[in-house]
């Protein structure tokens, strides 16, 4: 929910006093976007790699490739639903490059729904996997369309070295997060930035080294004191400033300028909440009939609210549309639709009261 507030109040300041607003944003936009959303990233890995465990809901290659297959299907289908809501203008021109926009998952608001809609929802860890593989998708693609600075081959190899080095410090079992953090994860974030990558995905490959308890404690249940296993450390040490980003985040990424809505704001709305949600059921089927395995507890509806609710692309989506569209009215346009994507939130609670889901179903 704090992502939502800290968006609440970009877009109040965003339309009051637009001047400050983009003068803070700008000055912030590289230390949140770049920096304290790689920890956000990060704790949300430790919440899947705790997932797929023995007994943890992911458990099994089955069930864990299930969200990665879902989110290609969505993607996909975002995708010609984006292209084919074009071809009926005369503007494909133009808002073409705009699909990555269509694709994003706000994952932190898309779970703060799914935890509305059940406060141990079994199918929220599908869900989050789904959202870090689309966003990592997104931002791949984006960021090779658009880098960000000069891309450089040293880059790759330097992640290469900070995967051998996380190796390493975990086959001589070394037992502080620390360690992983400052050799591993700061070798990896150059390692992104030279290969013309946003570094925020740069401690995703790192986490899963870090030494943990052979247990998942359930998702999103704090971990009790005793266990000091690196893992739970690293989320004991950065679960409030994650939150402090989260919120810097919705100010940076959310002051949209209410100037009209136009053909990119439709075709966000329909690719986002019609294409995404349909591709990702229709892969969820295809990937169910070639051998892979739903989420312990997560039944067929469930899927229906989970692919709903990954159409949330809100704050994400904003900043995919930042990197793809230079200022103008076509960035005002489609950063109009991806705002208004939270509208898939509603739509998500509405379908789990009428199947039954979650907390609704002893309704």
């Amino acid at each position: 929910m704090i992502v939502a507030l800290g968006a609440l109040l970009a877009f109040v300041w965003a339309n009051t006093y637009g001047e400050s607003y983009f003068r803070f944003a700008r000055a912030l936009s590289f230390a949140v976007n770049d920096v304290g959303m790689t920890f956000f990233f990060a704790l949300m890995t430790k919440e899947v790699v705790e997932a797929t465990v023995p007994g943890g809901v992911l458990h099994t290659w089955r069930r864990v490739m299930l969200p990665v297959v879902a989110a290609v299907g969505g993607m996909i289908g975002a995708v010609l639903a984006y292209v084919a809501f074009l071809q009926l203008g005369d503007e494909a021109s133009v808002l073409a490059r705009g699909w990555p926009v269509a694709c994003a998952t706000d994952i932190a608001f898309s779970v703060f729904v799914a935890r509305t809609i059940g406060k141990r929802y079994p199918a929220i860890p599908f869900l989050l996997l789904l959202g870090i593989t689309v966003d990592a998708l997104s931002l791949v693609i984006v960021e090779v369309q658009f880098p960000i600075a000069d891309v450089h081959a040293s880059g790759a190899a330097l992640v290469a070295v900070a995967i051998g080095a996380s190796v390493a410090l975990r086959r001589y079992r070394v037992r502080s997060f620390w360690p992983y953090l400052l050799i591993g994860g700061v070798a990896s974030w150059f390692g992104f930035y030279l290969s013309g990558l946003n570094p925020v995905l740069a401690l995703v490959p790192i986490v899963p080294f870090l030494p943990h308890a052979a247990r998942d404690p359930g998702f999103f249940v704090e971990t009790p004191p005793g266990f000091r296993d690196a893992l739970s450390q690293f989320e004991y040490a950065w679960k409030y400033p994650v939150r402090l980003a989260l919120f810097l985040f919705g100010i940076v990424n959310a002051g949209v300028l209410i100037r009209g809505s136009g053909t990119g704001t439709s075709a966000v709305l329909v690719a986002a909440l019609v294409g995404k949600p349909l591709g990702i059921l229709a892969a969820v089927a295809l990937a169910v009939v070639a051998g892979l395995h739903l989420p312990h507890r997560v039944a067929w509806r469930d899927m229906v609210v989970v692919a709903i609710t990954a159409s949330i692309g809100f704050t994400f989506a904003l900043f995919f549309a930042t990197a793809a569209f230079p200022l103008g009215p076509v960035l005002i346009e489609v950063k109009i639709g991806a705002l208004l994507t939270i509208a898939g939130a509603l739509v998500a609670i509405g379908t789990a009261a009428m199947l039954r889901v979650g907390r609704f179903a002893h309704h």
